[in-house]
């Protein structure tokens, strides 16, 4: 099981991804139209889902995470479509669908989020 903070971003490829190909920053540049620098998560699964891969950039170069099931396969909270190259998703979302557990029918309760600052009134010139 992954321990990841929940403000790390995790951004999932909506298409199959072919590993062979390699796997780095172009990938993700190209897939994905993001920077593989910026911290964030970049996860990509084969055609059959049976097989996970997770990129992420330290300081000074890549972290690969693989994961390949010997029996079935993971079960992602969306269809594949065409739209967005990439879906979004929360840290607990992943560390889920990576344990198996299937997204599909589940709903996030929700959340307190505060409220923005008031802005600051427009002094009067008289």
């Amino acid at each position: 099981m992954l321990s990841l903070p929940s403000t790390v971003r995790v951004f999932v490829a909506v298409q199959p991804v072919d590993g062979r190909k390699g796997i780095d920053g172009p990938l993700v540049r190209s897939v994905l139209r993001n920077d593989p620098l910026d911290g964030s998560l970049y996860v990509f699964f084969s055609r059959r889902r049976d097989r996970a891969r997770v990129l992420y950039f330290s300081h000074n170069g890549y972290w690969l995470l693989s994961k390949r099931l010997e029996r079935g396969c993971f079960h992602l909270p969306w269809e594949l479509a065409d739209g967005p190259a990439a879906h979004a998703i929360e840290s607990t979302q992943l560390q889920l669908i990576l344990e198996g557990i299937d997204l599909r029918g589940a709903h996030h309760r929700p959340r307190w989020i505060p409220a923005p600052p008031p802005s600051p009134m427009p002094s009067s010139r008289a």
